[in-house]
């Protein structure tokens, strides 16, 4: 990774994001991401670290109004904005209030507070595991996952701040819109259920809700839910890992299974899942009611079927 190192720019920034108490009106987010780019590319130099990262969008009018106290945090020289009681050498922690309006920027894309529906593309983020977000915004970082709307935003936000980024998103209790109708004939759909509910232990292919809940709504902390999606989504994700091209933290065990997969079956597994409807307002179960069938990075506390799993 790239270090993260002091310069003149962040100063200026960050002094700009103090004294406009209320910023001009909100720009769209390609400006924010084309002003990132052009920071980085022309002055090579990060553009967006840690806490003051929130001063650059700050200054854009993307954060709404700065406080008071805000005003007088003096400025670590490498790790963002420093409070009274923060420990030398690392970020201070955002506020939840402060939070919803410094990710407005997500907003955009994944809807309102981060409540996408199932008609569109973009997937919806809110009430998804902590740690599930935070592994996603860590790998579209790090190079692992590829978009770059999203690695403009993020590349040079730490680690801590991206974790508080999950966890306010996480933390949003908010209702799932009805699924569409079904996009497949009823052939398809039941294609999609079997492998869905049961898997293909001929080809190793584990049933989904082995990993995912047999409400198939995620699993704390770190196993997403799959409905509540749109298809066209779920399509592109598995098609993305069948053909390298997402991945995840070693061992990536979601690849693994995508390459046993069709493209009759990826698409007949997308259109049954985002066709269900999701149950007990889609919150992750908290254990999974038997160890998981692989072993698969980012999970390390869950439990796997053995110590010899693959």
């Amino acid at each position: 990774m790239r270090a993260r190192r002091a310069d003149p720019l962040r100063y200026y920034l960050a002094s700009r994001a103090a004294v406009w108490h209320a910023g001009p009106p909100r720009p769209p987010i390609v400006f924010v991401m084309l002003f990132n780019h052009f920071i980085h590319r022309s002055f090579k130099t990060p553009c967006l670290t840690s806490g003051w990262a929130a001063a650059v969008l700050l200054s854009l009018g993307l954060g709404g109004a700065v406080t008071a106290s805000a005003q007088s945090m003096p400025l670590a020289p490498a790790t963002g904005v420093a409070t009274a009681g923060s420990p030398p050498g690392r970020p201070a922690s955002v506020a939840a209030g402060d939070m919803a309006s410094r990710v407005l920027a997500c907003t955009v894309c994944h809807g309102k507070e981060g409540r996408a529906t199932p008609d569109g593309y973009f997937p919806r983020i809110a009430g998804k595991p902590a740690g599930y977000l935070a592994n996603q915004l860590l790998n579209f970082r790090d190079g692992r996952r590829t978009y770059p709307q999203m690695t403009y935003l993020i590349e040079h936000l730490t680690d801590e701040y991206l974790h508080e980024m999950a966890g306010h998103f996480a933390a949003l209790d908010l209702p799932y819109a009805p699924p569409p109708p079904p996009q497949a004939p009823a052939a398809t759909l039941e294609q999609g259920r079997r492998l869905v509910e049961r898997g293909d232990a001929a080809r190793d292919v584990p049933a989904c809700v082995a990993c995912h809940g047999a409400a198939m709504t995620g699993v704390q902390p770190s196993l997403p839910g799959l409905l509540g999606l749109p298809r066209d989504y779920l399509n592109s994700q598995l098609g993305a890992w069948k053909t390298g091209q997402r991945r995840a933290q070693a061992p990536d065990c979601m690849a693994a299974i995508a390459r046993q997969l069709t493209p009759e079956e990826v698409s007949a597994v997308s259109a049954w899942l985002a066709a269900q409807p999701v149950g007990g307002g889609g919150k992750p179960a908290s254990t999974l009611p038997a160890p998981m069938p692989l072993r698969c990075g980012g999970v390390a506390a869950i439990p796997v079927a053995s110590a010899t799993a693959r």
